[in-house]
């Protein structure tokens, strides 16, 4: 079973032995940041020019069959170690961090990026890892190797998404024994919430929400983000549907342009800005309009409550 304190040992001995890395994890310390006001929900904004190779990253077939897989073991560098978790994945650190203390938890296969049957392995992660927060892109919702299944994890201090829960108005949707699924009311993105003593039974939760969502034409699996961390309770499942890979501004050419793909982290309420003037000009007006246009809005959210009740 693996623990907080030997994740935090690993990470320290990786930052010792890999200079990239300890690069790029030293740098944090010299990142601007700036707190928003969002309809109620703080956020931060982080400047963060290491982050340029993710926010960037072509994510289209042909970009993805043209490079070597970086999260498959025969094409990571050879000072990357990794400590193998259930048989099934490696948790590795990430040395383009934005968290302090910031992993990737590949499958071990080279396998597409799907959540399907992997929440109760993403509860049981956060359970024993209890000092982060364990994360999941979709394909189209901020994940750099949708070729490559992988969850990613940070120290949980770091977000602002747990402290935005609290107290939220939760409307139970469906429950199995102690465990139950809610749609939570009063926040700037809709949001589901699924809060687990148990992984199994939250994985059926999931399970129903899952059937619930909507796929877009051409996708495998309904867009979203999931946010995983411990309660006294158990564990918090945030998941957060979406409808669209990235704002309508997105790109590097002409001023109203800007470099900006939203993931977990930043709808976990931690937005990353890699060029100067985006971190300048992002407030929250703009994070507002990349909610309303990333994000599905009341009507269809009920749409999906509907089908679960």
């Amino acid at each position: 079973m693996t623990d907080s304190t030997q994740i935090n040992n690993f990470i320290a001995e990786q930052i010792a032995e890999w200079p990239m890395a300890a690069g790029n994890f030293a740098a944090l310390a010299n990142v601007e940041v700036k707190e928003l006001d969002v309809d109620g929900m703080k956020i931060k904004v982080q400047f963060n020019p290491a982050r340029m190779v993710s926010s960037s990253a072509k994510v289209d077939a042909a970009s993805l069959k043209a490079r070597k897989c970086f999260l498959c073991a025969e094409n990571r560098p050879d000072v990357q170690r990794g400590i193998e978790w259930v048989d099934r994945y490696t948790i590795l650190i990430n040395p383009f961090p934005i968290f302090p203390r910031h992993l990737t938890i590949p499958d071990s296969s080279h396998t597409d990026q799907l959540i399907d049957g992997r929440i109760a392995d993403m509860m049981r992660l956060a359970a024993e890892l209890d000092e982060y927060t364990v994360f999941y892109n979709g394909p189209k919702c901020g994940a750099s190797a949708p070729d490559h299944m992988h969850f990613q994890a940070g120290n949980s201090d770091f977000l602002t998404i747990a402290e935005n829960l609290e107290g939220a108005d939760m409307k139970v949707i469906a429950e199995e024994g102690d465990n139950r699924l809610a749609l939570v009311d009063g926040m700037p993105m809709k949001v589901f919430v699924i809060d687990a003593g148990n992984p199994e039974e939250g994985q059926k939760l999931f399970n129903r929400l899952y059937a619930a969502m909507p796929v877009p034409e051409g996708e495998k699996e309904p867009m979203m983000n999931l946010l995983c961390y411990t309660t006294p309770a158990g564990v918090r499942l945030v998941v957060i549907p979406r409808k669209k890979h990235r704002p309508s501004f997105y790109g590097t050419e002409g001023d109203d342009c800007m470099l900006i793909s939203p993931a977990s982290v930043d709808m976990g309420g931690v937005f990353i800005t890699p060029r100067p003037q985006d971190f300048e000009k992002l407030d929250s007006a703009i994070i507002k309009r990349i909610f309303d246009e990333l994000c599905l809005n009341q009507e269809e959210v009920e749409e999906i409550a509907q089908k679960i009740l």
